[in-house]
């Protein structure tokens, strides 16, 4: 099964390793409405769904909470809780990373920690909104390779639409503050994975 490092669009850069294996889809919602971009939701929900299993260092971890608060997009206080959540929900998560490796990288020098907990975990694919940190010639040797949101999430439909589309109404079902049907999250999702939102347009037109 794969395993996968995913940097879940502009979470500033919140990264997850994640290889496939089934989860309770209840922790789901309960992170869902912390996140500040409706992509890294439908991530979450499809690791929920069984599509892979997250990890990431504690520097990621931090660096991600750190960046909401910066950024005005969290209190501190909030990002605590983020974190107390996402550790709930992934207790198996962490992975230690030696700075020994870390400077073995290769690739832009902000990033290297993230391509080092990629090969921690032995991950093949980095899912990443900033790909230009991520070059081939510097995955090459880990045998990893890069991909945008967009390309990672239209490549979960592609192995199971049916899967993957329910994934996507579970989650319009699970925000009630404020609530958000289906069509209305769909819209929101086209602004960051619009590749995504058309694959699924086309499952609701030919199964109705």
């Amino acid at each position: 099964m794969s395993r996968i490092l995913l940097t879940m669009g502009e979470l500033d850069r919140f990264y997850l390793n994640i290889s496939v294996k089934k989860r309770n889809a209840t922790c789901c919602a309960r992170l869902m409405r912390t996140f500040p971009y409706v992509s890294t939701d439908t991530l979450l929900c499809a690791s929920e769904a069984g599509f892979y299993f997250p990890f990431w260092s504690q520097d990621i971890l931090d660096g991600a909470t750190r960046n909401l608060v910066a950024t005005g997009r969290m209190s501190l206080e909030n990002s605590k809780r983020l974190e107390t959540k996402i550790k709930t929900a992934f207790p198996d998560a962490i992975v230690a990373v030696t700075d020994e490796l870390i400077e073995v990288m290769t690739n832009h020098p902000g990033d290297r920690h993230v391509l080092a907990t990629a090969v921690v975990a032995k991950a093949n694919i980095i899912v990443t909104s900033n790909l230009k940190h991520f070059q081939n010639q510097d995955l090459a040797p880990w045998s990893i390779q890069a991909q945008s949101p967009d390309e990672f999430l239209t490549n979960l439909y592609n192995s199971d639409s049916d899967k993957m589309v329910k994934v996507v109404q579970r989650q319009s079902q699970s925000l009630k503050k404020p609530p958000m049907n289906f069509n209305a999250l769909l819209d929101l999702l086209a602004r960051e994975v619009p590749g995504f939102v058309s694959n699924v347009l086309s499952y609701k037109s030919e199964t109705l």
